[in-house]
């Protein structure tokens, strides 16, 4: 089929998912006129008819519905063949959309962006702060700095190291209340947890710590109110020891050992022969390296 062709079917296949010609136009940032036109055309060339108006919308016909599976089928081959030309572009110039946890587009993705700007000024740098995996095979995203190893088999991933994790609070904090020494001790302290999410709960009982989640004096699922309550003097809660290290004024409750999070730089296979993209996650991948291994 030629461009106009997959251009028919990818409007048909926006009808038939959304139901109507206004969801269908404002999934795919189309307009109504170009995807009735779209039909209209289709329909000619099969000599068939794929819709029928109802109160709800369009209805799919018989023939409609026999067109589906093959027109995702193309659909899917199309955006694999976009996948690899982007994959093979050598220039060192355009767009790289990295996504990290809201922590480390924060706190540490910042200066080592800085310096890439300042070493690669054609590339220009999308960035995706989420605690959620975006999906790299549907390019949500070409780079993620993710701390978990991925299990799909067409990502790649190298692994850069490991960032230890640790109880802290602020000198002052620890002044006016006490040290910890033991496990113990934490329940007389004012500790910063997670409100709906209750990670911090199960991760404190894997270390023999059970906790529940009205022992956490201040919670909420903003993991950077979170640190920024930590800095304030607010109460003993969980960080990455690299970051604690930046602050005179944190102390780590040495005690209570907590254990390291993997941290990994991922991609799509089918974009790793893609020269700036390459280079984004080289740079990266070096500058990551060197900072967990400090």
């Amino acid at each position: 089929m030629n461009s106009l062709d997959w251009a028919l079917l990818r409007s048909f296949l926006a009808v038939v998912e959304g139901g109507s010609l206004s969801t269908a136009a404002r999934n795919i940032g189309s307009t109504q006129p170009t995807l009735s036109r779209h039909i209209r055309e289709l329909e000619t060339a099969l000599g068939v008819i794929l819709f029928t108006r109802s109160a709800q919308g369009l209805d799919p016909t018989h023939a409609a519905l026999g067109l589906v599976e093959d027109a995702r089928t193309m659909g899917a081959a199309a955006e694999a063949l976009n996948l690899k030309a982007q994959g093979r572009s050598q220039q060192l110039q355009g767009t790289v959309r990295i996504t990290a946890s809201v922590i480390a587009a924060n706190l540490i993705l910042p200066p080592m962006l800085a310096a890439l700007r300042q070493a690669e000024q054609s590339i220009q740098i999308e960035i995706v702060a989420s605690d959620t995996n975006q999906n790299l095979l549907r390019r949500d995203a070409d780079i993620a700095i993710r701390m978990a190893k991925p299990t799909q088999n067409a990502l790649i991933a190298r692994k850069l190291g490991d960032t230890p994790l640790g109880l802290f609070a602020t000198r002052s904090y620890f002044d006016r209340y006490g040290r910890i020494t033991s496990k113990d001790d934490l329940r007389h302290h004012d500790l910063i947890g997670l409100d709906r999410n209750d990670f911090l709960v199960r991760a404190f009982a894997t270390y023999g710590i059970d906790l529940t989640r009205e022992e956490f004096s201040i919670r909420t699922d903003d993991v950077m109110m979170n640190w920024n309550l930590l800095l304030a003097g607010a109460g003993v809660g969980v960080g990455q020891l690299v970051l604690a290290r930046r602050n005179d004024q944190l102390e780590q409750a040495e005690c209570i050992k907590l254990s390291a999070l993997p941290v990994w730089l991922v991609m799509s296979e089918d974009v790793r022969s893609n020269a700036r993209i390459r280079r984004v996650a080289d740079f990266l991948s070096a500058e990551i390296s060197n900072l967990l291994s400090k």
